[in-house]
């Protein structure tokens, strides 16, 4: 176990101090530039496990592979594997597969308390792949695509436009550690962040100087940002309540109109996308979309956040 009593768990940028979500972020982009053996298999010996109970194709896959290039093997399970579908109790799992996993990216798409009891055992590292209220390997995956294309982080200006979904809080709370930065957001009314994570996040932005906003009005759009950012509006495995909910979510899409009106700003979507809903295609697939570029560090993102939970350094 290198040396520790137990080992270190991912389940929300809330437990990462400032300096450690920079050093995910900069391992991150140092994976994106270096030669794709320059990592070596630091990993080797180990095993991560795989656990998706909803659909995915960029985060189980970006995990699939970046365990595989860092030498370690992968055990997957899907929605009905598991006993808990029995009635085993999750820290009876958690015990079970600690005795055998040196890793668990889960996503459970549900309450996080179930990630933290999953957690609450000293062998196996346990990574939030997304909970109903957060997604934090979306945001070192983001921080790293806009470190590698910018050279620094500091002083990044941010506009997200939509739901205050799992992806947004993970953004809120990782924009909220970086000095200077300021993220913008502009969410329908009644789909906002949770309370608690605009809370949180003003507070720590407070603490970095940076800036954390949330409004209601979609024509309140800052006139000089560096990124413009969407993710679809039917977040996985949620149900609207409101049956209109679509009137509301409307003057919220990002169409070439409002890029045209920012010129220097590049397109940010965290994928899958609809185009002609949340985005306009000509966005999506226009010159200054970063969304695939930004895709595919989600497998960086994912080397660096292994080597840290399951060896604590690179």
């Amino acid at each position: 176990m290198n040396g520790r009593t137990r080992r270190r768990s991912l389940l929300s940028i809330a437990d990462l101090s400032a300096d450690e979500l920079v050093e995910l972020v900069r391992r991150s982009s140092w994976h994106a530039r270096a030669d794709r053996s320059a990592a070596g298999t630091p990993l080797a010996g180990s095993v991560v496990g795989t656990y998706f109970r909803t659909t995915s194709t960029r985060t189980r896959t970006s995990f699939t592979v970046a365990a595989q290039r860092l030498g370690a093997g992968v055990v997957a399970y899907g929605p009905h594997d598991l006993q808990e579908n029995t009635g085993e109790t999750v820290s009876d799992t958690a015990r079970v597969l600690s005795g055998m996993l040196d890793a668990l990216v889960a996503r459970t798409a549900a309450d996080p308390a179930e990630l933290r009891a999953l957690a609450d055992q000293e062998r196996m590292a346990v990574v939030n792949a997304m909970s109903a209220d957060e997604h934090p390997t979306q945001a070192i995956a983001d921080l790293s695509v806009l470190s590698t294309l910018r050279g620094r982080l500091d002083g990044l200006r941010v506009c997200y436009l939509g739901e205050g979904n799992s992806t947004a809080a993970a953004l809120a709370l990782a924009l909220a550690r970086i000095p200077d930065a300021t993220l913008h957001l502009r969410t329908p009314e009644g789909y906002g962040l949770p309370a608690y994570i605009r809370r949180m996040a003003m507070q720590t932005a407070a603490l970095h100087g940076a800036v954390v906003d949330e409004q209601h009005d979609p024509h309140r759009i800052p006139e000089a940002v560096d990124v413009v950012y969407t993710a679809r509006w039917q977040t996985t495995g949620s149900v609207k309540p409101d049956p209109s909910w679509r009137t509301s979510f409307t003057p919220f899409r990002v169409t070439t109109e409002l890029m045209d009106r920012l010129p220097n700003a590049h397109f940010m979507h965290d994928l899958p996308a609809h185009r002609g809903v949340e985005v306009d295609a000509e966005v999506l697939d226009g010159p200054r979309s970063i969304a695939f570029t930004q895709a595919r560090h989600k497998l960086y993102s994912a080397m660096a956040v292994l080597e840290w939970v399951v060896r604590g350094a690179w």
